[in-house]
């Protein structure tokens, strides 16, 4: 008999256990936090994702819990040097250890070079991916090149010829200050 193992509730020592494989395609719409960074969002944006759980043997400890994880997505954003829209090509591939708790896993944190999780029955496979696909979205969104020519000047010359021609409102008040005596 096999057991399903679900994203939603996972129970993370089982799967690994089993040597379990889980992978999907989610529409975007799916993860709620991912859709607040997102600009111009369609129906057809997608997140593909496998995890892959294993037991290992490292560091001389034996029975220890892993999972890797794949995902990948492209986000809407703006190009923060054009200001128009940019698909962004997200992609995750991590593998994190599983330890008995919180407080196991804050304790090993400091010391330890791979990612800690804490072991858990219900654990939602869902929110790591979006955890690490919004890690992954980049603080400025560009083009590698732009579709538009990118203005580089502060000012243009309409700009620069309307300065000119308006009278400057302090030359009023330097004639109020001149002594005619």
């Amino acid at each position: 008999m096999t057991k399903e193992h679900s994203p939603d509730r996972l129970d993370v020592k089982a799967f690994a256990q089993a040597g379990g494989h889980l992978s999907g395609h989610d529409t975007l719409l799916k993860y709620a936090r991912l859709v607040e960074e997102a600009k111009g969002l369609h129906p057809d944006l997608r997140v593909d994702w496998a995890a892959d759980g294993e037991v290992r043997s490292t560091h001389g400890i034996g029975g220890q819990v892993w999972l890797r994880l794949k995902a990948s997505a492209t986000m809407p954003l703006i190009c923060q040097r054009c200001l128009q829209p940019v698909d962004v090509p997200l992609e995750v591939d991590r593998e994190f250890r599983f330890v008995a708790d919180e407080a196991t896993a804050e304790a090993l944190d400091d010391e330890s070079e791979e990612d800690l999780l804490a072991l858990s029955r219900e654990f939602n496979l869902r929110e790591l991916i979006e955890d690490e696909l919004l890690m992954a979205v980049p603080l400025v969104p560009r083009h590698d090149e732009c579709p538009v020519p990118v203005q580089l000047a502060s000012s243009d010359e309409e700009f620069e010829a309307a300065s000119a021609s308006a009278p400057n409102p302090f030359a009023a008040l330097a004639g109020l200050r001149k002594d005619k005596s």
